[in-house]
């Protein structure tokens, strides 16, 4: 019998098929990335919003979606567990999200825009994350409910995409009570 080796006891949920897991309880969170570039935020935006058990991520216009292999080498398999969508058109998103009675809220470094942490989140929401360097689309950002950003202390005034993804999200959870 040959034996194999594990550095690190393999998680359970690589042992078993997807469908064969136990349900998650998914919050109303649905993620809205509008033209990301980088498929390795991609994959690590999955990941986090695995681990915050988020209901939905839409993938909009350029924004990588499965299968990449960037994608997945940052996601480690997330993607095979975060209900997801791709519009070539982020504003078709947007739409059919309104459709749904979800609130939006573009998160971006826009005049008006309420810091995350004093932001009412109501339930459930949509938060839309833009491109790496021009932010939210000016069309999205004029559709969306309102707008909220991640108060920022040094010179620069953003964080990686997702970096950002996972400060607001978990802010979200805490004011619902979820963590």
């Amino acid at each position: 019998m040959q034996q194999r080796l594990m550095f690190a006891q393999e998680p359970y949920y690589q042992q078993i098929p997807p469908a064969e897991l136990p349900p998650v309880t998914r919050r109303p969170v649905h993620i809205v990335l509008d033209n990301i570039r980088s498929a390795y935020n991609v994959g690590s935006i999955f990941r986090t919003a695995d681990a915050g058990a988020a209901l939905h991520m839409h993938l909009c216009g350029m924004t990588a979606y499965p299968p990449n292999i960037k994608l997945a080498k940052t996601a480690l398999g997330a993607m095979d567990y975060v209900p997801w969508t791709y519009y070539p058109r982020t504003m078709d998103c947007v739409e059919a999200l309104r459709r749904e009675r979800v609130s939006i809220v573009a998160i971006e470094t826009a005049p008006g825009a309420v810091a995350h942490t004093a932001y009412p989140w109501p339930q459930p929401v949509a938060i839309v994350f833009g491109h790496e360097v021009r932010g939210v689309a000016p069309d999205v950002l004029d559709a969306a409910d309102a707008a909220a950003v991640i108060p920022m202390s040094g010179y620069k005034n953003t964080i990686n995409v997702a970096t950002a993804f996972g400060v607001v999200l978990f802010e979200i959870l805490r004011r619902w009570g979820c963590c």
